[in-house]
């Protein structure tokens, strides 16, 4: 029953992707990334720390108005502490969103979103005036790998030029060492990209 039902699927997705015409897209913009920490009954946020996000992904359609967006992303988190230090994470993720779009006349379409990504740290920084440390995700005692969920809305022109807005939630503790404390991402982003 299992095959079969996987065999339907991924005839559908054939199907779909054989009459669906994939179109390619660029996004780069803001990132305004914290960090929440939880330990007991306590749970600290820290400021938000200004980074970048670069994004490439593929616009596969699978229905009408309905399509889905896997990609690659360079993403910028971490946090800000209440005495100014601040944490510079920067990922590889892979983002696979699925994302409904609307049009709004003839000037464009307002597209909505939402999807799970997976990421993997390539670099952490820690500075504070004009002191800064860099070194691996290890030596910072943070996992390599997280991963979390994305949501994303925003307005494409007819002529493939896009503003998107994003938040992405991390679900995945990021110490590796410390027993009963656990701290996730959190990034609101704004940016503009184009879809040809």
């Amino acid at each position: 029953m299992k095959r079969k039902l996987l065999s339907i699927a991924a005839a559908l997705l054939f199907v779909a992707g054989a009459k669906a015409q994939t179109s390619y897209g660029l996004k780069a913009g803001v990132n305004f990334a914290k960090l929440i920490a939880k330990g007991g009954n306590i749970t600290t946020i820290s400021n938000n720390a200004t980074n970048f996000y670069v994004t490439g992904y593929a616009d596969v359609p699978l229905a009408n108005s309905f399509s889905i967006q896997p990609g690659v992303s360079l993403q910028g988190k971490g946090g800000k502490d209440f005495d100014d230090t601040k944490l510079n994470l920067m990922y590889i993720e892979v983002p696979v969103n699925f994302v409904y779009s609307t049009p709004t006349g003839n000037s464009g379409n307002i597209f909505l979103g939402a999807g799970p990504y997976a990421g993997f740290g390539i670099h952490a920084k820690a500075s504070k005036g004009n002191y800064s440390e860099s070194g691996s995700f290890g030596d910072a005692g943070i996992k390599t790998f997280d991963a979390g969920l994305n949501l994303l809305g925003g307005y494409k022109l007819t002529n493939g030029f896009l503003i998107n807005v994003g938040y992405g939630i991390g679900l995945t503790n990021m110490y590796k060492d410390i027993d009963g404390v656990t701290a996730k991402n959190r990034v609101f982003s704004v940016g503009v990209g184009y879809q040809f």
